[in-house]
């Protein structure tokens, strides 16, 4: 067994890591934990139980294939105790972000003794956009791991803290955050920054993605829910986030259109995104999640940029 391990992102990337050829084992971080509820205690039994119940209920994952899938792949990296350096390869969104997070959290106690380093894309050239691994050419990931950060145990243990803040009952916590420029996370203060956002705004009672997904419903009148979808994808930000998640947002604003093939909105939708009446009632769930807090239990102010627990 190789002395390095590799922990990748995702499928997609570790079929790519594999075909550069790097020396060393490669294990894949398949979870999405950017969405419902997490607890601080990554890989406990308690953990994966409240992941499961999750993904089961709201995605309709089933107990199998989330054994299968996940948890054959954690116990996997369970199994490789002997790698003294550890490579983590994510991305700058707020998915990547967050999976990171817990994957530190996770070797802070569970491989004291491994020197962890990390290959993170996003910004690879002069222009504004950010590049997620699979964008890149061959060249450019063998540039970004040969000039891999090796995290200090401060890194590691800010990692951790800023892990633990996310799982806690209230995000002004993580809000008044402000020091991430002293350590080697490029793009955590971005992401963090995104993730709080997602709490509902004042306004109208929708978050910012919401607010986004209605404006380009009446801006670019996509001709079908999968051009929908595709222009979503293409115009989210730093989210980073797939087809299905994007579904179920869908889902969730479907009141407020009053077709998707071609998107029409609603005249409500139209009222809402104009500020003119607050969507906060009709949406609002009392199982909803963002990490450890409950969405609906604090509204976002855009004009202060704070958050606010009600």
């Amino acid at each position: 067994m190789s002395s390095l391990l590799h922990i990748t992102n995702g499928d997609s990337f570790t079929k790519r890591l594999n075909d550069l050829n790097l020396q060393g084992d490669v294990i894949t971080w398949r979870e999405m934990l950017c969405e419902g509820e997490t607890l601080t205690n990554v890989g406990s039994e308690s953990f994966w139980k409240t992941r499961y119940e999750f993904l089961h209920k709201n995605y309709k994952i089933s107990k199998s294939w989330f054994i299968e899938k996940t948890l054959k792949e954690y116990r996997s990296l369970c199994n490789h105790k002997q790698q003294d350096q550890i490579v983590l390869w994510f991305e700058y969104d707020l998915f990547c972000q967050i999976n990171m997070l817990a994957v530190i959290s996770w070797l802070l106690a569970n491989r004291k003794y491994a020197e962890i380093s990390l290959v993170c894309s996003g910004k690879e050239d002069e222009s504004d956009k950010l590049y997620s691994l699979n964008e890149l050419t061959d060249e450019q990931l063998l540039s970004l791991y040969r000039n891999k950060k090796v995290l200090s145990q401060d890194d590691i243990e800010y990692a951790d803290y800023v892990w633990q803040l996310y799982c806690s009952n209230n995000p002004i916590r993580l809000e008044n955050l402000s020091d991430y420029e002293d350590f080697q996370f490029d793009y955590l203060g971005d992401a963090i920054k995104s993730h709080l956002k997602r709490f509902p705004s004042i306004a109208n009672g929708l978050n910012e993605m919401e607010n986004n997904i209605l404006k380009l419903g009446l801006v670019k009148k996509p001709r079908s829910k999968t051009d929908f979808l595709g222009t979503i994808l293409q115009n989210q930000g730093n989210l980073g986030f797939g087809d299905s998640q994007y579904e179920r947002a869908l889902g969730r604003l479907k009141p407020l259109f009053t077709n998707f093939n071609p998107v029409r909105l609603s005249k409500k939708g139209k009222e809402i995104l104009e500020g003119k009446t607050n969507y906060y009632s009709y949406i609002r769930d009392n199982d909803v999640y963002l990490g450890g807090s409950l969405k609906y239990n604090f509204l976002y102010n855009t004009e202060s940029n704070r958050i606010l627990k009600l």
